[in-house]
């Protein structure tokens, strides 16, 4: 038992413990490892690796129609499960980061990867003995040959090499940068969300820009050869620093200890928690040893007790008192395990508020850009504006807008909240969420006034500039939502499962996409039934209304935005995940009263698990 108003809880004995190693596994030392200067070489990796991976994703429909001559719809397919597929093995890259590899030794095995696909696309793009035949698409009386054979299989391989890559590096990338400063430090932690997100602001940019005009204009073969340099060149930043990067010890899978939590409770379902802690294993000093080695083998962190989900404290109940040292870890966790995963439960519905919120997302890919192709793209008498282009509008403004946030922002916000980071990442997270429904709100306005002026007159079309606002307002949210998002899961992580919780955050873009297609296919079943087309099926914008479709995803928006703060109010952190100045808990919950986060509530006595 520690009393919460005595010197000793407010002392931090463990602030000048480093428990990280370097690249040979030793000891880091303080003046030598981590900071800024560390985070500087990965930041750098960060901006060329989605500099390369962007270039490739946001053009590749063009290369599989053009060029490998596969269907339309198939291309389209090609295009989703790519983008799906790098998002969804984020969790491998988690997985395997946290459990065995650790974070840097995963970059470096899977960002050699990802650039082996890239080198792969770029040589079946110049030799023509590994692409079909070309023909021209438009006078062509006979159909393209499509790739077939070995030819699709060099292109799946390297496409889905450039996949793999990518998505194992996603979560790892921020983890390790992250690693680099103390998690207690929030002013310095935030400092590095936001610089993180800028370099990805970066790399966009460039892909968008100079990369996708190189496609364009030098072939194909050219654009993914500059890829791969832009991937080597990261590669290179990251190598760069390894003496000095502070990394983390991996100790086996993280998924062992939250299945035994499970395991032990509902082996003990019949069981009745006690009224006290003290009956429970890891809150007495006669099972300090048991408790020390399960929390070194698996984060080596200590949590306070919290009463969510207590069905859960059943697996800490003991029942032989005389023989723990040999009762099965199946049968009996320790307390620590039980918060972790009640941490990781209490996550998922924060989680699932922003797959909404990448939906948006995936109709600024699609419909979005339809929509300009079917608007005035003329710049000057001589220059045209590709209508994808538009999707560099929103990095342009945060390549300004992101050190804006940092350097004014964030202090102004400091004065008045007392915080570190300004606002606390739930907070953050909330008002990318409540910016985003009027993303589609101006869609809405913008495509209804698109589509009167061509019903009227066809050639009365609408300056591209029109779309321009969804595009913005989309950048702004996406800059407190994305960054703040990330920061959330990093923050109420353990140590060793950083990369795993950091790997959600990118699940959701996969889950966000997905439902997009499952939305607009439903929308169309649903409205074919009151009229003789549906919304979206006329493949003609001028008939299809999708005015109606963004008035739908911003009513979504807007009913998931009051979704979100259902459960930011709900959430708890667990007091013991503190900022440096202890002000942790007061950051638990979107809009509550400091006084109801205060620890004191609870007690004087805090029993440290």
């Amino acid at each position: 038992m520690v009393n919460s108003n005595s010197k000793n809880s407010k002392e931090k004995p463990c602030s000048f413990v480093d428990d990280h190693v370097d690249w040979r596994y030793r000891p880091c030392k303080p003046g030598k490892h981590g900071g800024m200067h560390a985070a500087l070489a990965i930041l750098g990796f960060q901006a060329f690796e989605m500099m390369a991976i962007a270039a490739v994703g946001n053009n590749l429909i063009t290369y599989v129609f053009n060029e490998m001559h596969f269907p339309l719809s198939k291309s389209a397919n090609v295009v989703t499960n790519f983008v799906g597929t790098v998002f969804l093995l984020s969790l491998l890259g988690g997985f395997l980061s946290d459990s065995y590899l650790g974070s840097y030794r995963t970059m470096l095995l899977f960002g050699f990867i990802e650039l082996s696909g890239f080198i792969l696309l770029s040589i079946q793009a110049h030799l023509p003995q590994m692409r079909p035949p070309s023909c021209n698409m438009v006078t062509s009386s006979s159909r393209c040959e499509e790739a077939r054979g070995f030819k699709e299989f060099i292109f799946f391989l390297a496409v889905y090499l450039v996949a793999l890559g990518s998505g194992c590096l996603k979560p790892n990338i921020i983890s390790l940068g992250a690693d680099q400063f103390r998690k207690q430090d929030s002013k310095k932690l935030s400092t590095f969300f936001n610089c993180a997100y800028f370099a990805f602001c970066i790399g966009e940019l460039i892909a968008l820009t100079v990369l996708v005009w190189v496609q364009t204009h030098s072939g194909m073969d050219i654009g993914f050869g500059v890829s791969a340099a832009a991937m080597a060149v990261g590669l290179i930043c990251l190598l760069c620093g390894t003496p000095l990067y502070r990394n983390k010890p991996t100790s086996g899978s993280i998924f062992t200890p939250i299945a035994q939590v499970f395991v032990a409770a509902i082996t003990k379902r019949k069981q009745v928690c006690p009224s006290s802690l003290d009956l429970l294993h890891g809150s007495q000093s006669n099972v300090v040893l048991h408790h020390t080695v399960s929390t070194e083998s698996h984060g080596g962190s200590s949590l306070l007790h919290t009463d969510k989900f207590r069905f859960l404290d059943k697996a800490c109940i003991k029942i032989q008192e005389n023989s723990l040292r040999n009762e099965s870890p199946w049968r009996l966790c320790t307390m620590s395990q039980v918060e972790q995963v009640k941490i990781l439960i209490s996550v998922v519905p924060i989680f699932a508020c922003t797959i909404i919120f990448n939906t948006i997302l995936a109709q600024l890919q699609t419909f979005s850009v339809q929509q300009g192709s079917s608007m005035n793209t003329k710049l000057t008498a001589n220059f045209q504006i590709p209508p994808a282009s538009l999707q560099s509008i929103p990095y342009i403004m945060l390549v300004f807008l992101v050190p804006l946030y940092e350097t004014v922002f964030v202090p102004m916000a400091r004065k008045i909240t007392g915080r570190e980071s300004g606002i606390s990442p739930l907070q953050r997270v909330g008002v990318g969420l409540f910016i985003a429904t009027f993303s589609m709100v101006s869609a809405a306005i913008v495509e209804n006034k698109r589509r009167t002026m061509a019903l009227k007159d066809p050639k009365n079309t609408l300056s591209i500039f029109w779309i321009a606002p969804q595009f913005l307002i989309f950048g702004i949210s996406e800059m407190f939502t994305a960054v703040g998002l990330i920061e959330f899961f990093y923050k109420q992580s353990l140590e060793g499962m950083q990369s795993f919780l950091t790997a959600m955050t990118y699940c959701s873009y996969s889950f966000g996409f997905y439902l997009s297609s499952l939305l607009v296919s439903l929308v169309n079943k649903v409205t074919s039934r009151s009229s003789r087309n549906g919304w979206l099926s006329n493949n003609d914008l001028k008939y299809d209304r999708l005015d109606l479709f963004y008035w739908l995803l911003a009513g979504l928006s807007f009913v998931n935005f009051f979704n979100y703060l259902f459960w930011s109010r709900w959430y708890c952190y667990n007091p013991s995940l503190m900022d440096s100045n202890g002000v942790g808990p007061k950051d638990s919950r979107f809009s509550r009263n400091d006084d109801e986060n205060d620890v004191s509530k609870e007690g004087n006595n805090i029993i440290i698990v």
